[in-house]
């Protein structure tokens, strides 16, 4: 069942929703290691944020731990997860079936994580009719008739640039709920619909920062 946030009206900040996934896959560990209960101080210690941080965090949802007793890890792990929607499925499409599009495909079907892809779309005849870990790739045109048909919740676009606007529009009108977006360019969406841009070369960028950082940093100690 879905948590309420009780009483709980304000927006919570997109840094805050970010974090959450990672305590959730820490907890995860923790409750695989047969772990009851942790304080904040040693979440800090696993995970690198403050347990100020975490406690505030946390916080923005209702009151999980208990002074002197800490977090007990597989309720926190279920809050969190309730928090997320992750405890639910969900019926996803991904549009553009190149190496990305199968990738995605392939680590959905083997992690069974509650994210589940019914379909994908692609313009290449080659693809048309093949089947990748069981999920045919249809006909592009065919996408508004499937929308129509079934109720999908996340549209994946994994197409290039100049096609990524018109995916996501046509997604939008075939009532999808959520759009994770791998195209290179930021998506305009309907409002009312959860966007995710992910730039694979934002993360690489960011990476090509620390490692120079921390060079720099090795060349003065020298």
């Amino acid at each position: 069942m879905r948590r309420i946030l009780k009483g709980n009206t304000k927006t919570i900040s997109s840094a805050v929703i970010k974090r959450l996934p990672r305590y959730r896959r820490y907890l995860n560990e923790l409750k695989k290691k047969n772990v009851d209960r942790i304080s904040s101080n040693e979440l800090s210690n696993l995970i690198g944020y403050t347990a100020s941080q975490i406690r505030q965090d946390l916080n923005n949802f209702g009151g999980f731990g208990q002074q002197g007793y800490g977090y007990n890890v597989e309720s926190l792990y279920n809050e969190i997860s309730a928090i997320l929607g992750l405890d639910q499925e969900y019926r996803m499409i991904i549009v553009g079936t190149g190496n990305l599009g199968q990738a995605i495909a392939n680590y959905t079907y083997y992690f069974k994580s509650g994210f589940i892809v019914s379909a994908m779309f692609d313009v290449n005849p080659k693809l048309i009719g093949v089947r990748i870990n069981d999920i045919e790739v249809f006909d592009y045109d065919m996408l508004d008739e499937y929308l129509k048909d079934k109720d999908i919740d996340i549209g994946i676009v994994c197409t290039n640039k100049a096609s990524a606007q018109e995916v996501v529009d046509k997604m939008c009108a075939g009532g999808i709920k959520g759009i994770w977006n791998f195209a290179p360019m930021d998506l305009i969406v309907n409002e009312g619909i959860a966007l995710e841009n992910v730039h694979l070369s934002d993360s690489l960028h960011s990476l090509a920062y620390y490692i120079n950082r921390n060079s720099q940093q090795s060349q003065k100690k020298d």
